[in-house]
């Protein structure tokens, strides 16, 4: 007995003194992350007060009204003129400062944070960022028909960005801090910290790693003390007490629900890709400056704000009436398209902003379209209309954003009732799964893919893009070179890959050459120059490991 308590005795001491060891030698290390983690939620909660409170400012100036959140019932008062030029103005003013800010015009947005996440070690553009902001302040405020938070994401992107680059942090821990100041932003935007939490790890990140989750947390609830400081407990929409759901017998209602809003929300995305292609067909052939764009989608908007100002700003108005019951049903279904066309606009005259707010408007109205009939068709086993705007508005906004749980979540803290969460989680779920498989999984990852970037295809796909030849391959005077003569005849074939090209690129044609090196070309006065090989083995080991990499980081 002496024995075995000696020997229990010694493992505990053993036990203690290597978890002292490990306090003593990690603790300090985690506890300053976790500090620096809190101060970019703080830092990203202010960003998304100010943002938000610069946006009312700045339509008071301009709309002269005294309560940004009833403007387009104000609006419905000023001359039509007023309507018109309002936004051409804001327009013109987003196309210079993006033509000074970007090097392409393009706003910066929610799909650059993930680009960011996945391919730049947590990183994203530091001046296009700082210019996307104020040219998406500036839209907002002046009727362009987007949405705040996907500014604000890219805000506190920025954020972090330049905190990870002031502390040299590694890819890891960059994707971490991005993580944390997206969390707080959304946070403080919608007052939902769970919420605000799994949105980072769920779209950001894309995946939910446990070494990320407490710090992501700290910044989130960071994020919403923020929110709450200024504006209290108070959630985003004023929503009325939802009526009693008949609970079983209504449950297919929200199933067929979720494929209404699924397809309403392909029909959303793919309108605003076609009116980006035509945007971007005519620009080419009028050679029209990329900085007068947003001034031609300022004038197409101020258009349809003359007979519908519904569609000025973030809308949070027209989503207030819809998730209350305030709207018929045919204004629900003009309202409705009225915006996809105007969000449409937006985006494609990038203009600026974001697409949550949007997709919540559009899913509101939808649902409450559905639930006009269904309460009326069968008025026996329904309960209230205004439970399908709710159920509507967050499907149509998780099949847009590709977030399903957060959405659920962001629903479920502004209610606060199972019953509810229940039954928009079943809208949400099929609204997902039938839009995920007619576009690449989101908005924003078909964005990527469009650009040429395929993160929709997991990690096996957008690793090779981070490769170049140049920087794997084997110089002339490197142990194991390939055979010179060898490489000028494989290239006289036609057989070689360019210096700047990436893995992408030459995987597929080792495997139509069947060689077991590439030459690395560079092209000078027309002719190409031999400047190594790029070998098939060192490929597959450089991807391998990256492979391996991220797999360590996904399950840490």
């Amino acid at each position: 007995m002496r024995q075995i308590l000696s020997e229990i005795w010694g493992e505990l001491f053993q036990a203690s003194k290597n978890g002292w060891r490990l306090l003593r030698v990690q603790g300090p290390s985690k506890f300053q992350f976790w500090l620096i983690a809190l101060l970019i939620g703080v830092g990203a909660g202010f960003a998304a007060l100010f943002f938000r409170k610069g946006i009312e400012a700045l339509q008071i100036a301009l709309y002269g009204t005294d309560d940004p959140a009833m403007l387009h019932s104000f609006a419905e008062t000023l001359p039509w003129y007023w309507i018109v030029l309002i936004p051409v103005a804001g327009g013109l003013v987003v196309g210079l400062i993006l033509n000074y800010f970007t090097p392409d015009g393009r706003v910066r947005t929610v799909a650059d944070v993930i680009e960011g996440a996945a391919m730049q070690n947590g990183r994203v553009e530091l001046r296009a960022g700082v210019g996307s902001a104020l040219a998406s302040l500036i839209t907002l405020s002046s009727g362009g028909s987007s949405g705040r938070e996907g500014p604000v994401v890219h805000m506190a992107g920025v954020i972090s960005s330049w905190v990870s680059e002031r502390i040299h942090a590694d890819g890891i821990t960059g994707r971490d801090l991005l993580g944390c100041a997206v969390a707080a932003a959304v946070s403080a935007s919608f007052n939902a910290p769970i919420a605000g939490a799994l949105f980072a790890l769920e779209v950001v990140l894309r995946h939910f790693a446990v070494h990320a989750f407490a710090p992501i947390v700290i910044a989130s609830v960071a994020g919403t003390v923020i929110n709450r400081l200024e504006f209290g407990g108070v959630t985003e929409f004023s929503l009325p007490q939802s009526g009693t759901l008949q609970f079983y017998q209504e449950l297919p209602a929200f199933l067929l629900l979720g494929l209404v809003c699924g397809a309403v929300a392909v029909l959303l995305m793919r309108a605003i890709f076609f009116a980006e292609d035509i945007g971007d067909a005519l620009q080419r052939r009028t050679g029209l400056p990329r900085w007068l764009r947003p001034g031609i989608a300022g004038l197409l908007l101020g258009v349809i704000a003359i007979a519908f100002p519904h569609i000025i700003g973030v809308g949070y108005e027209t989503t207030s009436d819809a998730l209350t019951g305030q709207l018929l049903w045919h204004e629900a279904v003009v309202f409705a398209v009225l915006k996809c066309v105007a969000v449409a606009i937006t985006i494609a005259g990038r203009m600026g902003g974001g697409m949550f707010s949007p997709s919540l408007m559009v899913g509101a109205l939808t649902g409450l379209a559905f639930g006009l009939i269904a309460t009326g068709v069968f008025p026996d086993v329904s309960g209230s209309h205004t439970l399908y705007a709710l159920a509507g508005m967050g499907a149509v906004a998780a099949a847009v954003l590709g977030a399903p749980i957060s959405t659920t979540l962001i629903v479920f803290e502004l209610t606060g009732d199972w019953q509810t969460g229940l039954a928009v989680m079943v809208a949400v779920s099929i609204s997902t799964a039938i839009a995920s498989r007619l576009v690449d999984r989101s908005f924003f990852l078909t964005q990527l893919e469009r650009r040429g970037v395929h993160l929709a295809a997991g990690p096996q796909a957008y690793l090779l893009a981070m490769f170049r030849a140049g920087t794997l391959m084997r110089k002339p005077e490197d142990p194991g070179a390939a055979s010179e003569a060898t490489c000028l005849e494989m290239i006289e074939d036609g057989i070689s890959v360019d210096f700047n090209a990436t893995l992408e690129h030459a995987m597929p044609l080792f495997e139509r050459a069947g060689v077991p090196y590439l030459p690395v070309t560079t092209t000078e006065e027309g002719e190409p120059r031999l400047l190594g090989a790029l070998f098939h083995v060192d490929a597959l080991k450089t991807f391998n490991r990256a492979l391996a990499a991220t797999a360590a980081e996904e399950h840490s």
